[in-house]
């Protein structure tokens, strides 16, 4: 595979600027679709800006502890993709990749709190010798658990042992995060699931969607509290009815 990818030919959901150079750094393949996250070099030089050179990232890995999922890596190429958490053990800083409500990759800092944990989705299952059920998430990672645990749910797994800490099942009056689609980004309570369809609701308007979309979150998770925030603040401009 080329190490390399024509600007205008990466994913739209990196925000980048495509006119100052020819070529952007290609991750390598992992369980995140390329349009799901960013290499590691990129958010290290052009969105957190502690780097100005491809030469100084490659420094900083190789010299500084910076980890992603509670793992240390010293790739430039790495992805770090959807619900990630990547730390920067110098400075104490954790940030996580997530869409934002124009479908671009970005990054959200986290509080110490949610950093020990990251949240997974449910994608597959298959069942193994001894009786358990191995999970596979959306991150592209497996595990072999004997937890009632369905098909598009949501789990909080331990950093970086993985060890699931909470079950989060997709069912109606839960908090979900839209994954594709014309609302990718969004932030929502679902309000209802008929078959593959789903309905949520945000800003008190109910939007429909694909019930595969959905990706269940904490009612109290970072980027949560963040759109509860933003949709506040667009209520209070919204003209009041007669």
């Amino acid at each position: 595979m080329k190490k390399h990818l024509k600007r205008n030919a990466a994913p739209r959901s990196w925000d980048i600027d495509r006119k100052k150079r020819t070529f952007v750094i290609r991750p390598k393949s992992s369980g995140h679709a390329l349009e799901s996250g960013l290499p590691l070099g990129i958010i290290l030089r052009d969105i957190l800006k502690i780097a100005a050179t491809a030469a100084e990232v490659k420094k900083i890995l190789h010299h500084t502890q910076v980890l992603v999922d509670g793992k240390r890596q010293q790739e430039s190429n790495i992805q770090v993709g959807l619900f990630d958490v990547l730390t920067l053990q110098e400075t104490k800083e954790s940030f996580i990749a997530v869409f934002d409500r124009k479908g671009r990759v970005v990054l959200q800092e986290l509080p110490s709190s949610w950093t020990s944990q990251k949240v997974a989705k449910v994608v597959g299952k298959s069942m193994v010798r001894g009786g358990k059920v191995q999970l596979h998430f959306h991150d592209g990672k497996n595990m072999l658990t004997t937890q009632p645990v369905a098909l598009g749910d949501s789990v909080l797994r331990n950093i970086p042992d993985g060890k699931i800490n909470q079950v989060l099942p997709l069912k109606t009056g839960v908090t979900a995060f839209l994954l594709r689609g014309k609302h990718r980004g969004d932030v929502g309570i679902v309000k209802e699931i008929r078959g593959n369809q789903a309905t949520y609701l945000r800003n008190n308007q109910q939007i429909e969607t694909l019930k595969n979309y959905l990706f269940v979150l904490p009612s109290d998770f970072p980027v949560v509290k963040k759109q509860e925030k933003e949709e506040k603040e667009e209520l209070k401009t919204q003209p009041k009815k007669d």
